[in-house]
């Protein structure tokens, strides 16, 4: 794939690039700031950006805006994530419009390169990758919401995992239950949610983020 980096840590940032290359991938840019970053994409418009939230000039919310700014111009671009913070007014933007192809990691929180690789992987493929500790957060703030209260413990188990990207095979692996109990439980979820059925993962996904802001 054609990658884009967006990481104003110089040691973290070439040391992604490194890896890219080894992995096969091409880096047409890696730049250190959002503005350059829709520079680059602009002059050679990659298959997915990986991007940090904060970055200059003001460390807040730069990189994450960017992202948005990329989805909207470049609706074909893939966008990854990688970032220490969960900022979530502008990550439920990006994750409650179309969120095949959109993904958001913690830093701190991939173990290992594989972890990394794996997620860049799906969603350049046009798949999701959602941290859990994201998603938990992101749930916490709706908490209050009177459908989700209706949810089960487990029922609310298999939302959260859901809502990572994970399949029903996946979940019922992490949960140590069988698929159709799963099943059974995104039935009941759905029905308490008034969420229409859809098809694929990803569009699981968005329905539930799309939740997540009422």
């Amino acid at each position: 794939m054609r990658v884009i980096l967006a990481e104003d840590s110089t040691l973290l940032r070439e040391g992604l690039v490194r890896l890219l290359l080894e992995e096969g991938h091409e880096v047409p840019a890696a730049v250190s700031d959002a503005a350059a970053l829709l520079t680059a994409v602009a002059a050679n418009v990659p298959d997915i950006v990986v991007v940090d939230v904060r970055m200059p000039p003001t460390h807040t919310d730069e990189g994450l805006r960017a992202a948005l700014e990329v989805r909207r111009r470049w609706p074909a671009v893939r966008v990854l994530v990688l970032s220490q913070y969960v900022e979530k007014k502008y990550a439920t933007e990006l994750m409650s419009g179309d969120v095949e192809g959109v993904g958001y990691l913690l830093k701190d929180r991939v173990a290992q390169v594989g972890d990394f690789l794996d997620a860049l992987d799906r969603v350049g493929a046009g798949g999701a990758a959602f941290d859990p500790e994201v998603v938990r957060q992101l749930l916490a703030r709706t908490s209050h919401a009177d459908p989700l209260a209706r949810l089960t413990p487990r029922e609310r188990q298999v939302l959260e995992r859901m809502a990572q990207g994970l399949t029903n095979a996946s979940i019922a692996q992490e949960l140590h239950v069988s698929q159709s109990a799963v099943e059974k439980h995104v039935n009941a979820l759905f029905d308490k949610l008034e969420l229409s059925h859809t098809a694929g993962y990803s569009r699981r996904v968005l329905a539930v983020l799309r939740y997540l802001q009422s």
